[in-house]
């Protein structure tokens, strides 16, 4: 598994293959809107809730989905859950209307890979789009934080379908010491700019330690490295996160 970005813009010929997923019309309306003006972005499918979501991602290949947490029946937790399990390939950003909504970090814990709220910017819902189908993370150290906080309370509890694979016994083990400490620094929010800042190394450098850590830790991305990196006592409360952005 590699941390290397795929190209910002797609072909037309490999365009990125999106799916909407909200019991509001309206809000699907809007996103495609939005998407269906956007090069190298394909809106393949709608759903109005979990259940239909499964459905749409079994149907046809979607590269990410956009995701509501809060639906009728089957909601964006336990759609989160099985659309991981079954296509680990799709990406999933999370969709809320707060900015800091304890059920979206669940389906974030569930295996998404971002969190957006719903009235985001345009450029900003294509950057996230294009951010998670590269394998990066859609969060912001705000939301890191949160996160870490509500997963500290509960912790190692809930490691069920929806909590990402545990690593195996002793895991720092494998790693380099440079590469606890790229550990340690993702978990505290940096990105691979800043990470090649603090650690004065080229970013395709930091990129070969960014994907030896994710492979070594079997992580599918820098959310799951955040989690893994909190699990294992990387990073506590103690130590705290950036709040500048």
């Amino acid at each position: 598994m590699t941390d290397a970005p795929h190209e910002p813009i797609q072909s037309h010929s490999t365009p990125i293959r999106v799916g909407l997923v909200d019991d509001q019309a309206l809000v699907r309306t809007g996103f495609r809107l939005v998407l269906d003006a956007e090069t190298g972005i394909e809106v393949v499918g709608e759903a109005a809730d979990g259940r239909a979501a499964l459905e749409l991602a079994d149907a046809t290949r979607v590269d990410v989905l956009l995701m509501d947490v809060r639906m009728p029946g089957m909601d964006g937790i336990a759609a989160t859950a099985e659309v991981s399990a079954r296509h680990p390939e799709t990406r999933i950003i999370v969709l809320t209307t707060f900015d800091l909504d304890e059920y979206a970090f669940s389906a974030i814990r569930a295996g998404a890979s971002g969190f957006l709220l719903k009235d985001v910017r345009p450029q900003e819902l294509v950057t996230a789009i294009r951010t998670v189908h590269a394998g990066e993370a859609a969060l912001s150290p705000r939301v890191t934080r949160r996160m870490l906080e509500l997963f500290a309370e509960d912790l190692p509890a809930g490691s069920d379908a929806r909590t990402p694979a545990a690593p195996a016994p002793g895991p720092l083990d494998a790693l380099t010491a440079r590469e606890r400490e790229i550990l340690q620094a993702i978990a505290e929010g940096l990105n691979n700019t800043e990470l090649a800042e603090r650690f004065f190394l080229s970013e395709s450098t930091v990129k070969t330690h960014v994907g030896r850590v994710l492979q070594k830790l079997g992580a599918r991305d820098r959310v799951q490295l955040v989690i893994i990196a909190y699990e294992l006592g990387v990073l506590g409360p103690q130590n705290g996160h950036r709040t500048d952005r």
